[in-house]
């Protein structure tokens, strides 16, 4: 390929013979000015080949920006699972606030309890103590990587349990803007990631991912979630619905450390479509609270007080 390029020489010696006399053809050895200047000469060639070398396709461009968007996306939400395993079970009392369109609220109080499950998600049991119309009522989930999760309810009115099917799931839970897949935890396997970018939010440098549900029940189409970049807590999460188009904001609110856990106090769930927002303050957490699968049991539902 190089067969045409004339390489710099170094100078003739005296009494050389000129071009064309047969003494011609044995050339003398460069000097080390001489190869040095060859070198670099050679290496400025290959260069300029390579930067005139046709670039890959667009489309295989393409490709490999979704996979590495891809794979940062999801190595982000692995990261955010990551950091916070291993606090085995958590109780808090919860008050709840509902506003609606109108600015009329009004007001619950409940309990939370949940239990890691080692190779599946994690299991969660709300019970309502207050307004008396709630009473009593409680809801039971068992979280899964894979696969649907499982929802039962439980109403003292009808004195039964009733399990939640998958396509009710996008309903609101107990009259707020959370629906009752909103209180399922997150597990990685639930979704496909994109890395959107990067942004600040509340002054804080966060991550941008987009994740899709595998499930095609869900009410989402997708949901948008900002991680903070320092400890890979969600700060804020925008849900679109099965029309693509934006219908709630969750913002995180007052995040408190628990050990080497973070837990948000507080967390605001905004319904942009109907005008309403849910309002949700955490007393105290208590981690590694010493429950067991037992109090999460289906059968125990109706008798939890």
């Amino acid at each position: 390929m190089f067969s045409d390029v004339t390489l710099v020489p170094g100078p003739r010696p005296v009494g050389s013979a000129r071009a064309g006399s047969t003494s011609a053809l044995a050339a003398p050895p460069l000097s080390l000015r001489g190869r040095m200047a060859s070198a670099l000469l050679l290496a400025s060639w290959l260069w300029l080949c390579a930067a005139l070398a046709p670039r890959r396709a667009w489309p295989q461009d393409g490709k490999s920006a979704a996979a590495d968007a891809t794979s940062r996306g999801l190595a982000i939400a692995r990261e955010a699972d990551r950091r916070d395993a291993g606090w085995r079970s958590s109780v808090v009392d919860v008050r709840m606030t509902l506003t609606n369109a109108h600015g009329q609220t009004s007001e619950r109080r409940l309990r939370s309890a949940m239990l890691e499950v080692p190779g599946d998600g994690d299991r969660t049991l709300v019970v309502f103590d207050e307004p008396a119309d709630v009473k009593g009522s409680a809801v039971l989930t068992y979280s899964h990587g894979s696969g649907p999760d499982d929802q039962w309810l439980y109403l003292p009115a009808v004195k039964r349990v009733k399990r939640i099917a998958s396509s009710n799931k996008a309903g609101p839970f107990m009259g707020s803007e959370f629906a009752f897949e909103d209180l399922a935890s997150q597990e990685v396997e639930k979704y496909g990631y994109r890395f959107v970018g990067e942004d600040t939010l509340a002054g804080l440098p966060a991550f941008v991912v987009e994740r899709d549900p595998v499930d095609a029940r869900s009410g989402y189409t997708r949901q948008r979630v900002w991680y903070d970049q320092q400890h890979y807590r969600p700060l804020k999460i925008d849900y679109y619905d099965r029309k693509d188009a934006l219908l709630k904001t969750l913002t995180y609110e007052r995040y408190q450390a628990y050990g080497p856990f973070w837990r948000a106090r507080a967390q605001l769930m905004v319904n942009h479509q109907a005008g309403k927002r849910t309002r949700v303050e955490f007393g105290e957490f208590r981690l590694d609270a010493g429950k067991t699968p037992a109090e999460f049991e289906v059968a125990r539902l109706s008798g939890v007080r």
